[in-house]
């Protein structure tokens, strides 16, 4: 009771499973250093003031050393410290090793956005859906920098590499809305890569797996925004106008561009898909290619309701 009424002054809520082990062992290592330093300081200015030198004539103490002392006081230290060591590796344990019947889910994260995929649904979204009270494993990848997932109020965070896949699990205890932040610096705007965590009641989340992950019955160019926002496009282009990463969306289509190739062209159908699947093939004069390619991540109806959403653009 009393560490979680201090950690409320300066500790987000505990919202899994594994937080409240996690804050335990924190707090553990937290009083006990802070008992260490305070001793130990105190010794310091005690033995300072007492055994300080006021003249040439004066002399400190006669005792030369203590072994059994010395034996004791680095004998003692050990103890907490193998209590911290076993007690930290076990619960550590305990997070790297999801339990079975997980909700196991694909992240995927890139410059500066997250996609979560539900494999068994077909569902693709750019926040993180999931039932209160059920284990959930994420199974994690990186299209170019290193990434990390974190969300504070479960105490979980694991580095997403590129090329390889990482795996966390976690299981959220309360239903309500967490962040998703990148614990690893990726690039220009890094600080931009936040998304949520929505824990839903089992109810409300078989509804909503039900309707696709989709609310209400959007018209195409209300459904192209949705995919837009859950592709992470909008973290490099802008669909008002401005200035970012890439080229804005608005006024995009039926315009004529220039290449870095040298080459130009209008931007119609064909070229939106070509730039969705093998965005390298032609890079807008003035942009770097940066953009990861969608190519067997991205249904063909998802791709044409973003089509109709930049069409829509004027």
């Amino acid at each position: 009771m009393l560490p979680r009424l201090f950690a409320s002054f300066w500790m987000p809520e505990s919202a899994s499973t594994v937080s409240d082990e996690v804050d335990a062992i924190y707090f553990f290592i937290l009083y006990l250093c802070a008992f260490f330093f305070v001793g130990i300081v105190a010794a310091t200015v005690y033995f300072a003031l007492k055994y300080k030198r006021r003249g040439n004539d004066d002399k400190t103490s006669p005792v030369d050393h203590n072994s059994r002392l010395e034996f004791w006081w680095s004998v003692l230290p050990s103890i907490p410290l193998v209590v911290m060591f076993v007690w930290g590796f076990q619960h550590w344990l305990t997070i790297q090793i999801p339990p079975a019947n997980t909700l196991d889910l694909r992240v995927t994260a890139r410059q500066w956005s997250w996609q979560f995929d539900y494999p068994r649904e077909g569902i693709v979204n750019d926040q993180l859906v999931v039932p209160v009270n059920t284990p959930v494993k994420l199974v994690m990848t990186s299209t170019d920098v290193l990434h990390a997932f974190f969300v504070p109020e479960f105490r979980v965070k694991q580095d997403v590499v590129p090329g390889r896949y990482s795996v966390v699990w976690f299981e959220a205890t309360k239903v309500g809305t967490f962040n998703v932040f990148c614990a690893e610096y990726c690039g220009k705007d890094h600080s931009r890569m936040i998304t949520r965590v929505v824990v839903k009641s089992a109810e409300d989340y078989a509804a909503w797996v039900e309707k696709g992950g989709i609310e209400g019955n959007p018209d195409p160019v209300t459904l192209g925004g949705i995919f837009v926002k859950r592709y992470g496009c909008t973290q490099c282009h802008s669909d008002d106008g401005s200035g970012n990463t890439g080229p804005t969306l608005k006024g995009l289509y039926g315009k004529q561009e220039k290449f870095t190739d040298g080459t130009s062209g209008v931007v119609d159908d064909n070229y939106i898909v070509e730039s969705i699947l093998n965005p390298g093939a032609k890079v807008v004069e003035g942009f770097a290619p940066r953009m990861p390619s969608f190519k067997g991540k991205i249904k063909d109806k998802h791709v044409t309701a973003i089509i109709e959403f930049i069409k829509s653009l004027k």
